[in-house]
């Protein structure tokens, strides 16, 4: 089919704090707002910005885990807004999820083979033969030993049970995997082990991820591309390389100057913001992040930026970067 696996085309999501019908004018949450991106095949868009962003509510759905408030999540062209429900459950063949605890992802009374092969036996009868099988195949693939099937969940390390979630995501052959902070609960070895694993993944099955993290090192091994989220909306959207190289947007300089260098030559940027991010009850007129923004104009305090088109594939919501001929403040 030609097009993108996966369009969202403005996704937004508001949680209204009131309750009762006949309620008017009642606050709402703006949790994700206005929120479009792609993904193509064999493709890791990876999801980043501070806690409260809107970053898992935005998992939740694409995954129909929550409805929209407005807004499409297109699969392969298909409106997952406007399935009913056993179309719904059809559709999820083709969308897994990681989350981000392995600790609470995992059903505590099933084993290890029972946990991979439950999704398959939502669909399809499996014969004991053909159980053991698939566990053991999908073991394999995420590196443990095929006869771990037989262990419960408290008998597996945090690292273990995030290689069971994934293969537990990997059983129903899908096209794309959600992954949210599927490494941040792990140690820092174990999260190598895990981005490699899904790297080779990738490779060897060509299966596309949507990969959230607030973890900007991580981001920069493993994605293709990189959607930088602020108060619920997109404010960059660019390839990875290119937007670690030169940041358009002045939060995306920010973000990357926060993150620690653990190369001491290496150059690293000095834009910094301050304050705290302001309440998506009653976010800022303008640009939200204009409050925190040092390159702040008047205009950004009036008017909302639009995400618009760059040379480079890149995307940015920033009425001072218009363009990228810019050069962001660096130190040796």
């Amino acid at each position: 089919m030609n097009g993108p696996l996966l369009k969202v085309e403005n996704l937004t999501k508001h949680y209204p704090l009131g309750a009762g019908l006949l309620e008017k004018n009642v606050p709402v949450v703006r949790a994700v707002e206005d929120v479009s991106f792609s993904v193509e095949a064999g493709e890791t868009l990876c999801i980043v910005g501070e806690s409260g962003c809107g970053k898992s509510t935005v998992a939740r759905l694409l995954m129909r885990l929550v409805d929209p408030t407005c807004g499409r999540v297109l699969m392969n062209g298909i409106d997952l807004a406007r399935l009913k429900t056993h179309e719904l459950r059809a559709s999820r063949r083709r969308m897994q999820m990681v989350f981000q605890d392995p600790y609470s992802s995992l059903n505590p009374r099933l084993t290890a083979g029972q946990i991979i092969t439950e999704p398959v036996e939502n669909f399809e009868r499996l014969s004991r033969k053909q159980r053991n099988a698939l566990a053991a195949d999908l073991l394999r693939k995420v590196g443990m030993r095929p006869e771990m099937m037989h262990r419960f969940p408290s008998e597996f390390s945090g690292g273990q049970r995030q290689r069971l979630g994934i293969a537990r995501a990997l059983a129903l052959q899908p096209s794309l995997i959600i992954a949210d902070e599927a490494v941040s609960a792990l140690d820092v070895s174990v999260q190598a082990q895990i981005l490699n694993l899904i790297l080779d993944l990738q490779q060897q099955i060509g299966i596309a991820f949507v990969f959230i993290s607030h973890d900007l090192g991580v981001v920069e091994h493993i994605g293709h591309r990189v959607a930088v989220m602020y108060l619920g909306r997109i404010v960059e959207l660019a390839p990875c390389e290119a937007l670690f190289a030169k940041p358009a947007h002045p939060y995306t300089e920010a973000l990357i100057a926060a993150a620690p260098v653990p190369d001491p030559t290496r150059i690293r940027l000095e834009l910094s913001v301050e304050g705290e991010v302001p309440s998506p009850i009653n976010p800022p007129g303008g640009c939200a992040f204009h409050p925190r923004c040092p390159l702040a104009v008047e205009r950004c305090r009036i008017e909302m930026p639009p995400l618009v088109p760059m040379r480079g594939g890149r995307s940015v919501a920033c009425h001072v970067r218009s363009d990228l001929d810019h050069t962001p403040t660096r130190s040796a």
